[in-house]
């Protein structure tokens, strides 16, 4: 009897830890939902925090536009590919690396609450989630904004909104997400890209560039 009295308080104690700033794993598969005032997009998307490596396949709409877009960021490289299977051609672009941001809560980051989404009347009806505030210095000395959602268990991104001074707030919601790599392949270009030639001259793309360049 003791020994159970034991295991429950130590239960009751682990699930009564404040939550902790936390990472995701760093191979993840899934979806992805992005919105601001310019563009609704809807992307399937390969991620490897260990090579820093992106793989989005989008479609969506921009300024009331449909479009359809394939994207591979190989930030350690410095390099992203546009990819146009139909024509079979490729545009490459300087990519700044620093601007890879592992999915994950920094350190500095402040917690606004934990809720449960959907319902704790019974098992399997709800998810229990943190969300978080942060700021992050920009080189011109103002200060980009995000607020994100993330899984209590697992570290599992649910929802991000990001501000900038040229993007204003782009909503980013996750969800089908399986950890792990299905297909290594994703992250290489395919061979009729082998002749893509980088524009040096070229001002240097970053991640929301993928989506339509709304910034």
């Amino acid at each position: 009897m003791r020994t159970f009295v034991l295991l429950m308080c130590l239960a009751v104690g682990c699930l009564a830890q404040a939550p902790h700033p936390c990472g995701s794993p760093p191979l993840l598969t899934g979806a992805m939902s992005v919105a601001n005032e310019k563009v609704n997009a809807y992307a399937k998307y390969d991620y490897d925090a260990l090579g820093e490596r992106i793989r989005f396949k989008e479609m969506g709409s921009y300024e009331n536009k449909t479009f359809g877009l394939d994207a591979l960021l190989l930030f350690r490289e410095g390099v992203m590919y546009t990819i146009n299977h139909k024509n079979r051609t490729c545009k490459k672009e300087r990519l700044k690396k620093e601007d890879f941001h592992p999915m994950e809560i920094p350190a500095d980051a402040t917690l606004l609450g934990q809720v449960i989404l959907g319902s704790s009347s019974g098992p399997g009806r709800g998810l229990l989630v943190n969300t978080w505030y942060g700021e992050r210095a920009t080189p011109t000395g103002g200060k980009d904004k995000w607020l994100s959602t993330f899984t209590e268990f697992g570290c599992i991104p649910v929802s991000t909104t990001y501000y900038t001074d040229k993007t204003g707030w782009v909503l980013s919601t996750f969800f089908n997400i399986v950890v792990g790599i299905d297909d290594p392949q994703q992250f290489f270009p395919p061979k009729f890209c082998q002749g893509a030639e980088l524009d040096a001259t070229a001002d240097a793309a970053n991640f929301y560039s993928v989506f339509k360049n709304i910034n």
